[in-house]
């Protein structure tokens, strides 16, 4: 369910209720925000907690987590309910981001485990994954998305911006579930089932990857269809099939993913 775009600064408070009540159920709180913060003020307020564990709320950041997998529509729901509040979308808590890099470093370890891995080749394996594998080509991937959703899906040039640090929460929401699969749950079988040289195994490790990236494909563009102001949303859902058509290609040709994906790991270490 789409939501109205949030109300300007130049309104008068009266109007901004008014208009939030016809958006919302809710009754707007007692602090709502008709200004917005600079991007730089938002990120500089965003980093600052980092160094601050007691006032992240690590608990709503593990109900986000589960939600992510059982019903991400919830989670964006709030996203909506923070711009009515906090005239954001973008998370201003990193609770998220460090419970995030937290299941980082424990897959890092089961991962080094199947990969025999010794101590340094481990932390290097553990800072590759979690500084270029998530980090970095997740802002690889935010600004791309970030710079299409700006130029090409805005209703018009005058809507408000999609925030950078908002296009960022969304490839970390659809992050997560592709990590558990991935960097996870695959572990418990790889060994045994997985990397033998028999179709069956081809087909389980080939299928856990279509669910992981059709889990990132869903979340993304959920992120990107709860801004009121965006349209053509559904241009991401394009891809879906791609990696479909894709997966039975690598099934007819036998091609295992998840053991490749094991061979570029253990060879970007050595």
């Amino acid at each position: 369910m789409k939501y109205s775009t949030s109300p300007t600064p130049s309104r008068s408070n009266s109007s901004l209720t008014g208009m939030y009540r016809t958006t919302s159920p809710l009754p707007p709180p007692a602090n709502y925000r008709t200004d917005c913060m600079s991007a730089t003020s938002k990120s500089y307020k965003y980093l600052r907690r980092f160094i601050k564990f007691d006032q992240m709320d690590f608990e709503y950041a593990l109900w986000q987590m589960l939600y992510l997998f059982i019903s991400p529509k919830k989670v964006y729901r709030d996203f909506n309910y923070r711009k009515q509040t906090k005239s954001q979308f973008a998370r201003d808590d990193p609770a998220f981001l460090v419970l995030l890099v937290g299941c980082l470093c424990v897959t890092s370890i089961g991962f080094a485990w199947v990969l025999s891995l010794g101590f340094g080749q481990s932390i290097l394996f553990l800072l590759y994954v979690v500084f270029v594998d998530c980090i970095l080509c997740g802002m690889v991937v935010a600004t791309l998305l970030w710079f299409i959703a700006n130029r090409y899906l805005r209703s018009s040039a005058t809507d408000i911006d999609v925030e950078w640090g908002y296009a960022f929460d969304v490839h970390l929401n659809a992050f997560f579930p592709p990590l558990i699969l991935l960097h996870f749950i695959q572990l418990f079988f790889y060994h045994h089932l997985i990397s033998q040289d028999w179709i069956i195994s081809t087909l389980i490790g080939n299928t856990i990857w279509l669910a992981a990236l059709s889990y990132y494909i869903y979340i993304t563009f959920l992120g990107y269809n709860v801004i009121p102001n965006l349209r053509n949303t559904r241009i991401i859902l394009v891809t879906l099939p791609l990696v479909f058509l894709s997966y039975v290609v690598t099934l007819i040709i036998r091609w295992n993913l998840s053991v490749s994906l094991m061979y570029f790991y253990h060879y970007r270490v050595l």
